[in-house]
């Protein structure tokens, strides 16, 4: 992570964070903030396999083609 928080920083975060939503808002706001990880999380899993599909397709292709030229996996 490329800040250094302290202690004493993430304190001070949370207070303002506190006084600016108050109380009453703060489990909505942490709610929604979790459901848009998950959701940001899940379409970067469908991202990483939806590449590593059309990936290993092209090399499939490439290996009925021209075998020669693919590399076996390494160990």
């Amino acid at each position: 992570m490329p800040w250094n928080i302290n202690p004493m920083n993430l304190l001070v975060i949370l207070i303002i964070v506190l006084v600016l939503f108050g109380g009453k808002k703060l489990p909505d706001l942490a709610r929604s903030l979790g459901r848009s990880l998950g959701e940001f999380k899940k379409g970067k899993d469908e991202g990483e396999k939806l590449a590593n599909d059309t990936v290993k397709s092209l090399v499939d292709d490439i290996a009925k083609e021209e075998p020669e030229k693919v590399e076996g996996p390494k160990a």
